[in-house]
């Protein structure tokens, strides 16, 4: 039944993807739930998304919160950004070889280099990363006739598991604050005539 939830979710955000890729429609899409008590879902390139029973059973997810989850993850898909995250660690680690090497600086400078770039430049970047993925995921779920609201809801479960030891494990990397919740909030008025528009399709 899980299953057929979650895959019925993805069937209407799926044609939306075109919104802003036009091959994303014709992807192998993929979809299917993981038994197990993780907090977590993802979305590979090309469309292959996993959700954890965890994250929905445990946070008593609705099908909009599952939407606005989801959304969120086609989204980082669409957008290739942990092709644009490896790619950019790979090259600032060059860099900090080359650079240590040139300078005659031992492995122990270059690894506190490499520590310093993933604690402040790499935390940026993913954050970036997570900002354009909430704004995307939230359309797609609204394009798709799930309410967008449902995003402050779903970061309030979110904060109440964090707070409870229990972090989401897909946003462990980021802080679960206030300010995430007002970004959401910020954008309603933007996706909410969407949402009122595909619910007047049917």
């Amino acid at each position: 039944a899980m299953l057929q939830r979650v895959r019925a979710v993805a069937s209407r955000i799926e044609p939306q993807t075109a919104v802003f890729r036009r091959d994303a429609p014709a992807w192998k899409w993929e979809v299917n739930v993981i038994s197990g008590n993780e907090l977590n879902a993802f979305c590979m390139p090309g469309g292959k998304i996993m959700f954890y029973s965890g994250l929905i059973e445990q946070l008593r997810l609705s099908d909009d919160e599952v939407a606005v989850v989801m959304g969120h993850e086609i989204a980082h898909a669409l957008r290739e950004h942990s092709r644009e995250q490896v790619s950019q660690a790979i090259a600032a680690q060059t860099a900090i070889g080359v650079g240590a090497a040139l300078l005659g600086l031992g492995q122990g400078s270059a690894d506190i280099a490499n520590a310093g770039y993933d604690a402040l430049i790499a935390t940026k970047f993913s954050r970036t990363a997570e900002s354009e993925a909430d704004r995307i995921g939230l359309e797609l779920a609204a394009r798709a006739g799930y309410n967008p609201g449902a995003g402050v809801s779903l970061w309030q479960k979110m904060s109440n598991a964090a707070s409870g030891g229990r972090a989401p494990e897909f946003l462990s990397s980021h802080p679960l604050d206030a300010r995430r919740r007002e970004q959401i909030e910020s954008l309603l008025p933007t996706v909410m005539p969407l949402y009122e528009a595909a619910r007047r399709r049917g």
